[in-house]
């Protein structure tokens, strides 16, 4: 799956919905770091009943080192929502690959 999602966006074949547009706007959050992010991402967490179809959550790093988590439909391509993790640590492992279990 994420081959196919790299492969388009790569092709440049994918959108960003309104909400993600304002969301990456509010955070700081450029297009060329969120398709870093995929293109050097790998899938941390996946949503195969997501109300507007199947998609994931990537986990990726930007050229600059930043940790990005980028949500995205898979076919077609859209960016849901972006953010930086280690901006709220308690909900994330170290690795920010995992959420923490809640008590």
């Amino acid at each position: 799956m994420i081959e196919l999602i790299k492969k388009r966006v790569k092709a440049g074949d994918y959108q960003f919905t309104i909400h993600a547009f304002e969301r990456c706007v509010q955070r700081g959050i450029s297009p060329s770091e969120i398709k870093d992010a995929i293109m050097s991402g790998e899938i941390i967490e996946d949503y195969p009943e997501d109300k507007y179809g199947p998609s994931c959550l990537i986990y990726g790093i930007t050229q600059e080192g930043r940790i990005l988590h980028v949500q995205c439909s898979i076919d077609p391509v859209w960016i849901i929502t972006a953010y930086d993790p280690t901006l709220s640590p308690e909900e994330w492992e170290k690795d920010f690959k995992r959420r923490r279990k809640r008590l």
